[in-house]
């Protein structure tokens, strides 16, 4: 194991100087990954053979900037490991503190909870799983992100509906009778500096919403609009530029009360939250 042990410490070095801010823990879980074990194991575990090979090649990517949850497969959000790489959106843990307000909002038994611009059916599935007697339906434009979404959610009580949440006539069946709904939809502004892995790898389509970002968000207010039931609430995540922006939509939108702008987990605002009166 001394041999992994510096491997390990030989990878944090040249991943820190690639520019990762993360680089011991990625260095780390690309290990584990390799070893086939948990982080926390490492130091208990055997490594095969091929161990240093793989480890390396891994780590050698990963000093590219292509994300580390592209190289093991996966990436974690709230209770779930998630399926994710090329063409689906990378969840993040920002919207984390989405998902706890989420989770807090009563939904009676049979109830219904809608996720927009669902991506690898994070938010979706994570409701699922702490409320599995309520009926989720999704709604992904992308079919790459389907592909993910649809490995994420086999097995619950999740629907998934392939639609544009822009579309004037989308989820027309359903206006009325939802009791919660959530999104983390495209809303970054064009032209904003972001890192490699996300630059460079997220979906261009799931990251930017028009020039000032709120392209997607202005027609998911009016949807969401016609969707609620009376007392129905919903939770939209925004860039942490445009929370006042997002809240003077749903003020305009004239059916909203308690409009309340949230902050993440770092303390940014990060989304918005409402009820339809």
């Amino acid at each position: 194991m001394t041999d992994v042990g510096q491997a390990i410490a030989d990878a944090a070095a040249a991943l820190a100087a690639a520019g990762i801010d993360s680089a011991r823990a990625d260095a780390e879980l690309l290990a584990a990954h390799v070893a086939g074990v948990d982080r926390g194991l490492l130091r208990f575990t055997e490594p095969a053979p091929d161990f240093l090979d793989r480890y390396r090649t891994l780590v050698g990517q990963r000093a590219l900037r292509i994300p580390l949850q592209h190289l093991v497969g996966s990436a974690a959000f709230g209770p779930l490991t998630l399926a994710v790489g090329p063409g689906v959106f990378i969840p993040r843990p920002e919207t984390e503190a989405l998902l706890e307000w989420a989770h807090a909002v009563p939904v009676p038994v049979d109830g219904l909870i809608v996720d927009l611009c669902t991506g690898s059916g994070a938010l979706a599935l994570a409701l699922a799983t702490y409320r599995p007697d309520v009926r989720v339906i999704a709604v992904e434009q992308s079919g790459d992100a389907l592909r993910y979404a649809r490995a994420n959610v086999a097995g619950s009580q999740v629907q998934l509906i392939q639609a544009d949440v822009t579309a004037p006539d989308v989820l027309g069946d359903l206006a009325g009778s939802v009791d919660l709904v959530v999104s983390n939809p495209p809303y970054i502004p064009e032209g904003a500096d972001l890192e490699p892995e996300v630059a460079d790898h997220d979906p261009h389509a799931a990251l930017f919403g028009g020039p000032d970002g709120m392209a997607v968000i202005a027609p998911i207010v009016d949807l969401v609009a016609r969707l609620l039931r009376p007392g129905g609430q919903v939770g939209v995540e925004h860039d942490d530029t445009t929370s006042a922006a997002t809240v003077d939509l749903f003020g305009a939108a004239g059916v909203f009360t308690d409009i309340t702008a949230r902050r993440d987990l770092a303390g940014r605002h990060r989304f918005v939250t409402a009820v339809r009166s």
